[in-house]
């Protein structure tokens, strides 16, 4: 990989593509800086997979121009593949051979050399931490030690546009952090990353920016903290030990929703230190006493299902963790010694 050129390592515009009378992209635009990673998001079949093809040359847009790297996709395709690697959904792994054969299988095709090809895949073996099962048959690797072998094997050539569809689908959370933390290397390094998921907390993690497709259509883009901003609905949940001091506060802020069931009160705020000051003061000064309270902020979730409609499964969201609170899916648990009207008994 290179130092960095200005030009954008991906630029798409107006991009169409139908498959018979369904129309699958419609007049799509992407831009991923050199050295950055672009998440896109969507529904199944909103047309990732589809984009993806299209920019790696594996099928022709209807319509539309894209270059990568300053190649144009449409009239240099041996230019941009030369520059590209491409890991699809699945593992493109030769079962027949070990992990190293794969490996110098892809060094032949791409025409490295003996001596080249050797100090390779050797590099390679050790940066994705395969070199003690290197000679083994691809039949004793677990998924996540086949997963990164198949991203090896697409950066065998070094390529400066790595396209990643949906790399980490299917395993466990532990070969998802390392899948994660090699994908930053890369980005570090200078390579720019296209990244397909369904896993929200994947594109917060790992992106740059972050496009949403819908039917065909760029229906949101941004970074992580812009889309979220852009989205209404942060809130604090207090909790209460009865019904007294829930039916208090609920008196006291008009504007918030009491879940009686439940004793706690919904007040809607925003993301700032000063809109949650204000509310503990105003507890405190009306002796309300509050058991506990959780924040919530819009997170990718929120995002998804505003700009698309659709429903998010369980198994495609995996809650966040920050150092110092508890975090689940921007739910932020804050401890009850911290403010008076938080304290178990009420504030003198």
């Amino acid at each position: 990989m290179t130092g960095q050129t200005g030009t954008p390592g991906i630029a798409a515009r107006h991009v169409c593509k139908s498959f018979g009378s369904h129309l699958v992209l419609d007049r799509v635009n992407l831009t991923a800086e050199e050295g950055s990673i672009l998440a896109l998001l969507g529904p199944n079949g909103a047309g990732k997979t589809t984009m993806v093809r299209i920019l790696s040359t594996l099928i022709p847009a209807d319509s539309g121009s894209m270059q990568i790297a300053g190649h144009d996709v449409v009239s240099d395709p041996g230019g941009v593949r030369a520059l590209i690697g491409v890991t699809g959904q699945f593992s493109a792994v030769d079962n027949l051979l070990t992990g190293a054969e794969n490996l110098w299988l892809m060094a032949d095709l791409r025409h490295l050399g003996r001596q080249a090809g050797q100090r390779r895949v050797a590099e390679l073996l050790e940066q994705f931490d395969l070199t003690d099962v290197a000679d083994k048959l691809l039949s004793v690797y677990s998924g996540g030690m086949r997963r990164r072998l198949d991203l090896a094997m697409t950066l065998v050539g070094e390529p400066r546009v790595i396209f990643l569809d949906e790399p980490t689908n299917g395993l466990d959370p532990r070969s998802r952090l390392t899948m994660w933390e090699i994908i930053r290397q890369l980005a570090s390094a200078g390579a720019t990353i296209l990244l397909t998921t369904q896993y929200l907390d994947e594109a917060d993690q790992l992106a740059d920016r972050i496009a949403v497709l819908d039917q065909g259509r760029i229906v949101a883009e941004g970074t992580p903290a812009e889309l979220k901003s852009r989205i209404p609905g942060g809130h604090i949940r207090l909790h209460f030990a009865g019904p007294d001091p829930l039916r208090s506060a609920a008196a006291l802020l008009p504007a918030a929703a009491p879940d009686w069931e439940q004793l706690v009160l919904q007040v809607p705020a925003d993301d700032t230190v000063d809109s949650l000051r204000q509310l503990l003061d105003e507890l405190h000064e009306a002796r309300i006493t509050v058991e506990r309270l959780s924040i919530h902020t819009p997170d990718l979730d929120d995002v998804f299902l505003a700009v698309t409609g659709s429903h998010v499964t369980g198994s495609h969201v995996t809650g966040s963790h920050v150092t110092g609170s508890h975090v689940t899916h921007g739910h932020v648990a804050s401890r009850a010694d911290e403010h008076p009207a938080l304290q178990g008994a009420a504030p003198r």
